[in-house]
């Protein structure tokens, strides 16, 4: 038989993962693993077994075959990872955008004539950052052992970009210290390079907490997975009109629909909702993300 190469590293990741790396190499059809192989195979799943997958589908009617890039095969691994390693919990909220709606149609003038698209995406990214500032236990990643929690002194966005090629999540760094409009430069440039596939390590990686946005497709409501070594991803959908009673007066109020999907051995149920208080009180009164 012949022996794989792997280095320790991976052995052990692989243990960790219950993946057996001989028949890992067979299926890959290689005699060297490294640990971005550990990802592209699905038995990481409690049971391991996937056999009854195997289905000849040919013989309920026609059917064509796609193969998964190498793309879409390590990313497959990792989502599958996340599901069946961490205990995930997601808390639904939403928050008026009335505020931002405002000050979007105020600063229009100034955007066309710096050249910058300033969507809501730009204040959910300021808003995110100054609510990691304050609740630093979100701003955290578990060792692997889940013995540690590292807790980051810096503040990284991911930004979720749907590719032709997959999906691909760039970083805007230290996004605490910077304004709307680099912000809103920043997420155009990287959601445009993420499309021509010309995004490079220095651009990915290193997240603090992700934001998955679906709010140009449609949807009310979904459940965004955990990122590791994130232990919380933010997800939004299509903002709704919602109406709201100020005393007998009905009030037709904009309201955008937040999912936050945790890691519930890190973040407890009544962090999440207190996190989503204060972030929902950034996104209702924006200038107190200037304060």
């Amino acid at each position: 038989m012949t022996e794989i190469i792997a280095s320790p590293s991976t052995r052990r990741m692989a243990r960790d993962r219950n993946v057996d790396i001989d028949n890992l190499a067979k299926k890959l059809g290689r005699t060297t693993i490294g640990p971005e192989d550990i990802g592209t195979t699905t038995t990481i799943t409690q049971n391991g077994d996937t056999s009854y997958w195997d289905v000849d589908h040919s013989q309920y009617g026609p059917v064509t075959q796609e193969p998964m890039t190498r793309f879409a095969q390590v990313a497959a691994g990792n989502m599958a990872a996340a599901q069946a390693l961490i205990p995930a919990v997601t808390h639904h909220d939403r928050a008026d955008i009335r505020a931002i709606e405002e000050l979007r149609a105020s600063l229009k003038p100034q955007a066309q004539a710096r050249g910058v698209k300033l969507t809501a995406l730009a204040f959910h990214v300021a808003a995110l950052a100054r609510a990691l500032r304050k609740f630093p236990r979100f701003n955290a990643s578990l060792s692997g052992d889940g013995q540690v929690l590292i807790l980051k002194e810096y503040v990284h966005i991911g930004i979720a970009v749907d590719t032709p090629h997959g999906l691909m999540v760039p970083v805007i760094r230290d996004a605490d210290h910077k304004g709307l409009w680099q912000i809103a430069t920043e997420i155009s440039d990287l959601a445009a390079r993420a499309q021509a596939r010309k995004i490079g390590p220095a651009q990915m990686g290193g997240a603090s907490m992700t934001i998955t946005n679906l709010g140009g497709i449609g949807g009310s409501a979904f459940t965004p997975i955990v990122n590791p070594p994130e232990v919380a991803i933010l997800g939004i959908t299509r903002p709704e009109t919602i109406t709201i009673w100020d005393g007998d007066i009905p009030q037709p109020v904009p309201m955008v629909p937040l999912d936050l999907s945790y890691d519930h051995r890190v973040i407890n149920g009544a962090d999440a909702a207190r996190f989503m208080a204060h972030y929902c009180d950034l996104i209702g009164e924006p200038r107190h993300m200037l304060i």
